[in-house]
C-alpha cells in the first residue's frame, strides 16, 4: 500500500501511514470579503485536510449553495475554494457563506464569510434653496453623505477646491455637517460644497453646491450658549474595547462659546486629547477603565450649557480556553471544554459535524455549561465538535477533532521531536530534553545514556510526555541520550546530545562609589564564562534596572572597555544603582553597585515670570523670563496637551544674564522652571511657573525627510515626516503637496491633505518629479518649502542585453560579455544583471538532459562577468537579463557554448606478474571529461652498471585501446618502470605520476614485484641551486635500491642508486646530487662476466649484419631489413642513439615483440599534452617531498641529449 502523509491536528502530528483523520479547516477567507471594483476576482477560500480526503459543500444565507452549478464561478480541483470573477452583476453573490468539509469521520465548518458588493455612493441630484440667516444667528449646512464602505472622510471646500476655514466659530461635526456658532458677513458665498471620500473604493463624490446669504444688522445681540450638537441632556454611548471614543459638543452663542471637558468624579484619561477647537474629545483605544460619565460644558460671558455622556465599554468574545483536539480509547470518558470572556458574557453553543447538539442527541453525551462530557465514548462519538462563543459584538468559532480509537486502530510509536537535537546546560542547573511521542495505545518511554544504561536516579525525572529532566547537572552528564518509546505495536527512538557548560560568574563585581560632580566615574566588572561562548558572550550595564545604551558618539557620556564602565562628566542625574550583567545564551550573572554623586548646589533660586505681550501673536510667540542669580541657568518647559509631565530643556543662559527671550510654539499651554549650574554641578530646579498659553500662529517649519517611491509603475507615493503636535502652532494643520515633472514645462499640481502621505496616480513610468510640501493651519502658511527630486514608480525593464558572447577560459570557467541595456529601457534604477545557465548535455554522449538552472546576480552597471564551476566537456545554454527594483527584465536570446575536455585520473595497478609477462589492470575515469579514445603504456627497462647509478638501456611505447586490461611480455631481465596515460580527443592524463614514491618495479626473473609495496621514505627534503639540486631522505627500512625520476623536455629521465656500506653515500650525475641516509653493499647483473660477454657478442653480430647489408645494397640487391627489424627488433638499439642517455623519449617507437596493437587509432607519443618541464639550465623547483615542480612548455621535435658527469660511458 502506498504511504500517504497524514496530518493529525492533535498537536500538529505528522504520521507517515494511512491513519484516518477527521477533517480540519486549514484556510478560509476573512469574515468580510468586499468586492472592490478594481479587483479582478474574489476568492472564497476553503481548504481542509483529513483522511479520507474531505469533500466540500457551501451554504449561502443558510441555504445550500453549489458553486459547480454556476458556470461563471471558477472552481479548483480537490479544493473547496471557488472564485467569483469581477464581471457582470455581482450583487447576485452578495450574502453570508459558510464552508463545510466532510469525510466519513465527521464535518468541520468555517467561520461565516460575508461577501459585500458595495454600490457606488452618490449624492442625490437636488436643487437646494439658498440658506438665509441674519448676522449673529447660528445655522447649519447639512452634508448627509451617502452610505459606503468605511472609512468615510468629509471635506468642506469651495468650487475652486479651497478648504472652508474652520475655527472656534465654524467647525465640522462628526456627521459631516458644517456648524456656524453665529453668522458673520463673510460667511455669505454661493459655493459651499461637501465632498465625501471613500478611500477603500477610491471614490470621491460631491454634493450640490449650497449658497448662504447673511443679512447684516445694526447690532448683534449677545446670547448665552446652547448646543447645536448633540441635542437633549445626555447621550448614551456604547463602545467596544479597542475602539476610539469620540464625544462631540458643538455650541452656538455670542460671544463664541468655549467648550470644556471633564470626567465626572475622575480626571480625564491621560491619553485623551481635545481636537476641533475644543469641541471634540477623543480617547483612543478605550479600555474598561475608560467607562464612566463624561460632561461637556460650553460657556461664554452670559452663561453655560452642559451635556452628559454615560460611556459604557464592552468587549467582543475572547477565548479563555479553546476546545482541544483529543485522541482517546473506546470506553474512556472525554471532556471537551470551551470558555470565552467578553461583555456581555458570550453565549456558548455546541455543534457536532456542523449540526447543533440538540438536533443530534446522544445518550452518553451531556452538556454542562461550557463543557461537553462523553461518557463511555464509542467510535460513533468520533466527530468534529464546534464551539461557538458569541455576543452582540462578535462571534468566535473553534473546531476540535475528537477521535475515539479501538485496539484495531493501534498505531506504533512515532517520535515527533527532531532527531539529533543538541541541548546546552549549565553545571549545577537543570535541563529539560524533549521526546514527544504519538502512539496508540500510549507508549512506555525510557531514556538511556551513551553507556546504554537507563537513566535513573534522584536527579532524573522522565515526565509523562516523554521529556527527560535532569536536576543539578554535572559535567559527567554530558553525552548522548536516547529516548525509546515502545507499545504493543512497535518502538521508535531518537538521540539527543547534552553539552554541559561552565557557569557564568562575575569574578570581580563593581564596588560602591562616591564621586564629585563633573568628574569621571569608573565601575569595574570582570566575568568568567565557558570559552565555547566566546562569540556569544556579552557584558551589559544597567542603571536603575534600565539598560544603558552605548552609542560611542561625541555626545555619549557612557563608555565600556574591558569590562570597565566610564561615566564622563558625572551629574546628579547619574546617581543610582548600576548593575553589571554577564550573559551567555544559556545563563547570566549580575552584580550591582551604588553610585553617589556629591557636590549638589545648596543656594536658593529666585524665579520671576512676566508675559511680554498678552495680545494674540501671529508668529514667533515670545515670553520673558527673569533671574536673580549670576551663574549658568537651564530653562526647561512642560506643556499640558501632548506630553504632560515631561520636562524638556529649552535654553541655557550664561550666568551673567538675568533674563532671556524664549522662542515658543503657538497654541501651547506652557509651564517653565529654571535650575542653576556652578562648578560643582547642577542644582535643584525651581518651582514651576503658572501656565501660559500662547496664541495660535502659522507653522514656522515644513515637513522633513520627504521620501518618494513608486510601488506600481504608474504611481508615485509621497511620504514625509509629519510635524510634531507641538509644532502645529495652531489648529487645522494640513499639508499642501505640490508636484510637477522635472523634464516637462508644466504648472504645479497642488493637493491639500491632512495625513502625511499622498499618492499620485497615472504617472509616466520612472520619470523625475519636483516635489515640495508646505504646512498650513488656520492661521496661515508655513515658510516656502524646499524642492526635492523624486521618481515615479518603476516598471520591469523592457529590453534584454544585446551581443551576448561567451569566451571559454578553460574546461570549467567562461567569461560572459554583453552590451548594456540603454537607460531608457530600464524603467527604473538599475539593480544589475543576472546570468542564468543550464547544462544541455554531456558531450560524451549525445543524449540531451537538461540540468538544473543556475543564476548569478551581478549588481551595478557592468558588461561582463565570469562563471565558475562548470562541468567539463558539456554543452550549456545561458541567458542574460537586467533587473531593477521592480523585477527582472526579459532574458536575452539563449547562447549555447561547449566546455572543453578536462582532466580526470583513472586507477592503475599491476594484477599479476609471470616469468615472462605481466598483467596490467585499470579502471576507466569516473568522469571522463571528454571522449576516451585509448590508453598509452610507456615503460623503461633498466639495468645496473657498477654500484652507484642506474642507466636506461631501452624504452618502448605501445598504444592500447580503451579496454580494462593488458598483458605484455618481459623480454629482458631487469627492472621495468611503467608509465600509464589515458587519452581523450585533445588531452592525455597520467594515471601513474612519475615520482619516486609511485613507481612500480617488477622483474621477469623473479616473477613477482620487486617492491610489492611502496617503500617508506622519511624526512624527504630538497635544496635547489642554479646548477644542481640536492635531494635527501632517510630510508624507512632495509632498502638498498632507490629510484629518482624527473622530466626534461617532456621526457622522463630516471636514475637508480644502489650503494654499499663502504662507498660514499652520494653520486653525482647530470648536475644533480642525490644523497642517501643509508648505504648497503650489493652487486648487480651488470657486473657479471657472462652478461658482459653476451653483450659483446650481440654487438659483434650486429656489426657483421650491417656490413653484409651494405655490401648487398652496393650490388643492387634488395634486403628486407625493415621486415626483419619488425620481426626481430633490437631492443637495445631501438630506443637509444648517440644523443640520449637514460632518457624516456616521446618519439614514435615500435612495440615490443608480443605486444598488442591499438584497436582504435594510433596515438603518437608526441601528442601528449601533459608532461613536466625540461630540466637543465632552467629553474626547477622541488617540493618538500622531493618531487619536481614543473611547468607546461611546448614540445621539441629533436631529442636533446643529457649531459651526464659520470665515470662510465653510455654504450653505443
Amino acid at each position: 500500500m502506498e504511504a500517504r502523509v497524514v496530518s493529525l491536528t492533535f498537536s500538529c502530528l505528522f504520521v507517515c501511514r494511512p491513519v484516518e483523520q477527521l477533517p480540519t479547516i486549514t484556510a478560509q477567507s476573512p469574515s468580510s470579503l468586499i468586492a472592490f471594483p478594481f479587483d479582478e476576482s474574489f476568492p472564497m477560500t476553503c481548504e481542509a485536510k483529513g483522511n479520507p480526503e474531505p469533500e466540500f459543500r457551501w451554504t449561502k444565507n443558510g441555504q445550500e449553495f453549489d458553486p459547480f452549478l454556476d458556470p461563471r464561478l471558477m472552481k479548483e480541483e480537490d479544493s473547496g475554494t471557488f472564485v467569483i470573477p469581477n464581471n457582470g452583476n455581482l450583487t447576485v453573490y452578495q450574502g453570508i457563506y459558510r464552508c463545510y468539509a466532510s469525510n466519513r469521520l465527521g464535518t468541520a465548518i468555517s467561520k461565516e464569510i460575508e461577501f459585500i458588493v458595495p454600490h457606488v455612493p452618490k449624492f442625490p441630484k437636488e436643487t437646494l434653496d439658498p440658506v438665509e440667516v441674519e448676522e449673529g444667528q447660528a445655522f447649519v449646512l447639512q452634508c448627509n453623505p451617502p452610505q459606503g464602505i468605511p472609512p468615510l472622510q468629509i471635506y468642506w471646500m469651495t468650487i475652486s477646491l479651497q478648504h472652508i476655514e474652520q475655527d472656534e466659530r465654524v467647525s465640522m461635526g462628526l456627521n459631516g455637517d458644517l456648524y456656524f456658532s453665529h453668522a458673520v458677513e463673510k460667511d455669505s458665498r454661493r459655493d459651499y460644497c461637501c465632498f465625501a471620500a471613500f478611500p477603500r473604493i477610491r471614490t470621491i463624490v460631491q454634493k450640490t453646491a449650497m449658497s448662504v446669504i447673511v443679512k447684516t444688522t445694526n447690532a448683534i445681540l449677545q446670547r448665552r450658549p446652547s448646543l447645536l450638537m448633540p441635542s437633549g441632556v445626555k447621550t448614551e454611548t456604547l463602545l467596544v474595547k479597542g475602539e476610539d471614543l469620540k464625544l462631540e459638543c458643538i455650541a452656538e452663542g455670542f460671544p463664541t462659546p468655549q467648550v470644556e471637558w471633564v470626567k465626572m468624579g475622575h480626571q480625564l484619561p491621560s491619553k485623551a486629547k481635545v481636537e476641533n477647537h475644543g469641541k471634540l474629545l477623543i480617547v483612543p483605544r478605550v479600555e474598561q477603565e475608560d467607562s464612566g460619565k463624561y460632561m461637556c460644558k460650553a460657556k461664554n460671558t452670559l452663561g453655560e450649557a452642559v451635556h452628559y455622556f454615560p460611556v459604557t465599554v464592552e468587549e467582543p468574545p475572547e477565548w479563555v480556553s479553546e476546545p482541544e483536539s483529543q485522541l482517546s480509547m473506546i470506553g474512556s470518558n472525554v471532556l471537551i471544554k470551551c470558555s470565552a470572556s467578553g461583555t456581555p458574557q458570550p453565549i456558548i453553543t455546541w455543534r457536532m459535524n456542523g449540526v447543533p447538539l440538540q438536533e443530534a442527541p446522544a445518550a452518553n453525551r451531556k452538556v454542562l455549561d461550557d463543557t461537553v462530557l462523553l461518557r463511555n465514548a464509542q467510535s460513533s462519538d468520533s466527530a468534529v465538535y464546534q464551539c461557538e462563543a458569541s455576543n452582540r459584538h462578535g462571534t468566535l468559532l473553534s473546531n476540535a477533532n475528537i477521535m475515539i480509537m479501538s485496539k484495531s486502530d493501534n498505531v506504533p510509536p512515532m517520535v515527533l521531536t527532531s532527531e539529533g537535537e543538541e541541548y546546552s546546560a549549565v553545571d549545577g542547573k537543570a535541563v529539560l530534553m524533549h521526546c514527544k511521542v504519538f502512539s496508540s495505545p500510549p507508549s512506555m518511554i525510557t531514556c538511556k545514556d551513551d553507556s546504554s544504561e537507563s537513566v535513573e536516579g534522584p536527579r532524573v525525572t522522565v515526565h509523562d510526555n516523554g521529556s527527560l529532566e535532569i536536576y543539578r547537572v554535572e559535567k559527567e552528564d554530558a553525552g548522548q541520550y536516547t529516548c525509546l518509546a515502545k507499545n504493543t505495536e512497535g518502538s521508535a527512538a531518537i538521540d539527543a546530545t547534552l553539552n554541559v557548560k561552565d557557569p557564568t560568574r562575575i569574578a570581580v563585581p563593581p564596588e560602591n562609589l562616591q564621586i564629585l560632580k563633573g568628574t569621571t566615574a569608573e565601575l569595574s566588572c570582570l566575568a568568567e564564562y565557558d570559552k565555547s561562548f566566546s562569540n556569544d558572550f556579552e557584558l551589559l550595564w544597567e542603571k536603575d534596572d534600565m539598560e544603558i545604551s552605548l552609542n560611542y558618539t561625541e555626545n555619549s557620556r557612557y563608555f565600556v572597555e574591558d569590562g570597565i564602565l566610564q561615566i564622563i562628566n558625572v551629574s546628579h542625574g547619574d546617581q543610582g544603582v548600576y548593575t553589571c550583567v554577564a550573559r551567555t545564551p544559556v545563563d547570566q550573572d549580575t552584580a550591582s553597585a551604588l553610585l553617589m554623586v556629591q557636590g549638589e548646589l545648596t543656594y536658593e533660586q529666585y524665579f520671576c515670570y512676566e508675559p511680554k505681550d498678552q495680545r494674540p501673536l501671529i508668529s514667533n510667540p515670545l515670553a520673558r523670563l527673569s533671574f536673580c542669580l549670576s551663574t549658568e541657568f537651564i530653562i526647561e518647559y512642560e506643556e499640558s496637551q501632548w506630553e504632560p509631565g515631561n520636562w524638556k530643556e529649552l535654553l541655557r543662559v550664561p550666568g551673567n544674564h538675568n533674563s532671556a527671550v524664549l522662542k515658543l510654539h503657538g497654541h501651547v499651554d506652557y509651564c517653565f522652571r529654571v535650575s542653576g549650574v556652578n562648578t560643582l554641578g547642577r542644582g535643584p530646579s525651581s518651582k514651576p511657573t503658572e501656565r501660559y498659553k500662547t496664541q495660535p500662529a502659522a507653522p514656522d517649519k515644513n515637513p522633513e525627510n520627504i521620501k518618494i517611491e513608486g510601488r506600481l509603475p504608474h504611481e508615485m507615493d509621497i511620504n514625509w515626516e509629519p510635524l510634531l503636535p507641538i509644532e502645529h502652532n495652531g489648529p487645522g494643520l494640513e499639508y499642501k503637496v505640490s508636484y510637477k515633472r522635472q523634464d516637462v514645462e508644466e504648472d504645479w499640481k497642488e493637493h491639500m491633505v491632512k495625513r502625511h502621505s499622498f499618492l499620485v496616480k497615472n504617472t509616466p513610468t520612472f520619470v523625475p518629479y519636483e516635489i515640495k510640501i508646505q504646512a498650513r493651519n488656520h492661521q496661515g502658511w508655513g515658510p516656502e518649502p524646499k524642492i526635492v527630486i523624486g521618481y515615479s514608480g518603476e516598471d520591469i525593464p523592457s529590453a534584454a542585453p544585446d551581443d551576448v558572447a561567451v569566451e571559454v577560459m578553460n574546461s570549467s570557467v567562461v567569461k560572459v560579455s554583453w552590451t548594456r541595456v540603454h537607460k531608457d529601457k530600464l524603467h527604473g534604477h538599475l539593480g544589475g544583471y543576472r546570468i542564468s545557465w543550464w547544462r544541455l548535455r554531456s558531450l560524451v554522449n549525445s543524449k540531451k538532459s537538461h540540468g538544473d538552472k543556475h543564476t548569478l546576480t551581478f549588481p551595478g552597471d557592468r558588461n561582463h562577468a565570469v562563471i565558475l564551476g562548470l562541468t567539463p566537456f558539456s554543452e550549456y545554454s545561458l541567458i542574460v537579463m537586467t533587473f531593477n527594483g521592480r523585477g527582472n527584465g526579459p532574458g536575452s536570446h539563449p547562447v549555447n557554448f561547449k566546455t572543453p575536455e578536462g582532466e580526470k585520473n583513472p586507477v592503475f595497478r599491476v594484477a599479476e606478474v609471470q616469468k615472462h609477462s605481466v598483467s596490467l589492470v585499470w579502471d576507466p575515469p569516473l568522469e571522463p571529461n571528454g571522449i576516451l579514445t585509448g590508453y598509452l603504456l610507456e615503460y623503461q627497462l633498466g639495468t645496473y652498471l657498477h654500484t652507484t647509478c642506474l642507466y636506461l638501456t631501452n624504452s618502448d611505447v605501445m598504444v592500447i585501446p580503451p579496454l580494462g586490461g593488458y598483458v605484455f611480455s618481459l623480454v629482458f631481465d631487469g627492472v621495468y618502470i611503467p608509465l600509464f596515460t589515458a587519452y581523450t580527443t585533445t588531452h592525455s592524463f597520467d594515471l601513474l605520476c612519475p615520482s619516486l614514491n609511485h613507481l612500480c618495479h617488477f622483474s621477469p626473473l623473479s616473477s613477482s614485484l620487486i617492491s610489492p609495496s611502496v617503500p617508506v621514505l622519511l624526512n624527504v627534503s630538497s635544496a635547489v641551486s642554479d646548477r644542481f639540486a640536492n635531494i635527501s631522505w632517510i630510508s624507512g627500512g632495509e632498502h638498498t635500491e632507490f629510484y629518482i625520476a624527473y622530466m626534461k623536455k617532456r621526457k622522463l629521465i630516471c636514475f637508480a642508486v644502489r650503494l654499499s656500506d663502504f662507498m660514499l653515500n652520494a653520486c653525482q650525475s647530470h648536475r644533480v646530487l642525490f644523497s642517501s641516509g643509508l648505504a648497503r653493499e650489493g652487486g648487480g647483473i651488470s657486473t657479471q662476466g657472462w652478461f658482459i660477454g653476451l653483450m659483446c657478442a650481440i654487438a659483434l653480430l650486429t656489426l657483421i649484419v650491417l656490413i653484409a647489408c651494405f655490401v648487398n645494397r652496393n650490388k643492387g640487391g634488395k634486403y628486407s631489413v625493415k621486415e626483419k627489424e619488425d620481426l626481430h627488433p633490437d631492443v637495445e638499439s631501438q630506443g637509444m642513439n648517440d644523443d640520449t642517455f637514460c632518457e624516456y623519449s616521446d618519439n614514435d617507437e615500435k612495440p615490443l615483440k608480443g605486444s598488442q596493437h591499438s584497436l582504435s587509432r594510433e596515438i603518437k607519443a608526441g601528442d601528449s599534452g601533459d608532461s613536466l618541464v625540461d630540466y637543465g639550465d632552467e629553474d626547477v623547483q622541488f617540493n618538500e617531498d622531493g618531487s619536481f615542480i614543473g611547468e607546461y612548455a611546448g614540445r621539441k621535435e629533436k631529442r636533446v641529449s643529457a649531459e651526464i658527469k659520470a665515470t662510465v660511458q653510455t654504450p653505443a
